[in-house]
């Protein structure tokens, strides 16, 4: 009898602690009040969800050439050969997100694939087209071809309104053995320094990811998508308690540009660069804490020009969410809708001020890219003269100026002299080179030495190459 009333007192206890600090949350979130509750099962909700998790398997051909082919000795008494291809495969999972066939995933998981296959959860294969890639948020929308039925769908969930503790459940194909479900907690929301994609803003959870759970769902109690699994923190390999899940407002913003029939996803431009608050920056703005986004410089005539930002205001917070750090405003600025505004809060010289920013995409006008044909050492190359819109993709000044290499073919003269994605090339042969007309110009010159200058990681490198 005094155990029960105990336990009862406990309870009530919990609710009404839970329900003065959190009143709406309150009616979703309590802890079991009976033994009966601890009974209860996850089956209903799996069994909803599971439909809409898939396989995907993408495959790759890839020529396996034998070193010994380089020898002309060997060539000469063995023959020339043929290079034989060989088929890589990958394995990861994915969510259908709209009934017509559109299936999210990670980009890591179908990267330079030539075939990419489906498999639904009654055991049906599809093949399938790459709608949209964005390497930035490693998400990718899929279609599934030649059909017209009607598949099971998630529902995305608003994950801004997740918190530390809430149950989830992790849906996925890991090492492929076949869909497997795991459960855990939201174990931390916003975590920004993981270092997997540009947007670093991750949900973090203790259900076990293990590989072949790329690109599954992360789903809450409500059977809606929180969010698509796509890393560990593992020293093994394996499941550690640390997986990270792209929250489901950014893979909202994919699908809907890929619905919409676009091939990139369109994102607001601020027009600003920022920089991360470190304590001695704190202490000479006289900040109790190391927090928020410090403006460093201004692009003028950009949306945050328009707005009145200036360099070294300090923003924390849009339309009313907390800014921690330049990468939190980078994702609640990403997911913001193109065509509104949206309202920064931001301290200037200790007062605080509101803005209002419109969100509108950067300048695009005049990439003209090519891929550089001639003998040189850029041939193979793919390069794009930088615009606003590049500079902000690749996180330079928006002033920069020259022209960036996008791309390089596996075999390339480029790739085997050095040259990488995201170099930024100055000039050749003490011709400055703005434009790519002016550098695909000075490759197609005939020349005993190439003086090139160019920017790599921020660093500015001369190289003088043989012609």
């Amino acid at each position: 009898m005094f155990r029960s009333t105990f336990t009862a007192v406990v309870t009530a206890l919990c609710i009404a602690f839970s329900a003065h600090f959190n009143p709406a949350a309150a009616q979703d979130r309590r802890v079991p009040s009976s033994l009966a509750e601890l009974r209860l099962s996850y089956a209903p909700i799996v069994q909803r969800v599971q439909p809409a998790v898939v396989n995907v398997y993408a495959a790759k051909v890839v020529q396996n050439r034998n070193p010994l082919l380089d020898d002309p000795i060997f060539r000469r008494f063995f023959g020339g050969g043929q290079q034989q291809e060989q088929v890589q495969r990958s394995l990861g999972s994915g969510v259908i997100v709209d009934s017509s066939g559109l299936v999210v995933t990670n980009v890591h998981v179908i990267e330079g694939a030539d075939q990419v296959k489906v498999s639904l959860s009654d055991k049906r294969e599809f093949e399938a087209e790459i709608v949209l890639k964005d390497s930035r948020s490693d998400l990718a929308v899929l279609r599934l071809k030649d059909t017209k039925e009607k598949f099971p769908a998630l529902e995305f969930t608003n994950s801004d309104e997740l918190m530390v503790g809430d149950v989830v459940m992790a849906i996925g194909n890991p090492f492929g053995v076949g869909q497997t479900v795991t459960h855990g907690i939201i174990s931390a929301l916003a975590r920004t320094q993981v270092g997997i994609t540009d947007y670093q803003f991750f949900i973090q959870t203790d259900a076990a990811i293990n590989p072949g759970n790329s690109g599954g769902a992360l789903v809450d109690m409500n059977g809606r998508l929180a969010g698509i699994n796509t890393a560990i923190y593992s020293r093994s390999g394996g499941s550690q308690g640390i997986g990270f899940a792209i929250p489901a407002n950014m893979v909202r913003v994919v699908v809907a540009s890929a619905k919409s029939g676009g091939t990139a996803v369109k994102r607001p431009w601020l027009g600003a660069k920022l920089q991360a608050v470190t304590p001695e920056i704190a202490e000479s703005l006289g900040l109790r804490s190391p927090t928020g986004a410090l403006v460093a410089s201004v692009v003028p005539n950009g949306p945050a020009a328009k707005a009145g930002l200036k360099s070294s205001d300090l923003i924390t917070g849009i339309d009313g969410q907390a800014v921690d750090d330049p990468n939190a405003f980078d994702y609640r600025f990403a997911t913001r809708p193109i065509g509104g505004s949206a309202q920064i809060d931001v301290q200037r010289g200790g007062r605080p001020l509101k803005l209002t920013i419109a969100l509108e995409t950067a300048p695009d006008a005049g990439r003209n890219e090519l891929v550089l044909t001639g003998r040189s050492p850029f041939q193979g190359a793919k390069v794009s003269t930088i615009t606003p819109a590049l500079a902000d993709e690749l996180h330079l000044d928006a002033d920069t100026e020259g022209v960036v290499i996008v791309d390089l073919g596996g075999d390339s003269a480029a790739a085997n002299v050095g040259f990488q994605k995201g170099d930024i090339i100055l000039a050749v042969n003490n011709q400055k080179i703005a434009r790519t007309g002016d550098l695909e110009k000075a490759a197609g010159e005939r020349q005993r030495l190439w003086r090139i200058t160019l920017v790599r990681g921020g660093q500015q490198i001369n190289v003088t190459l043989g012609g």
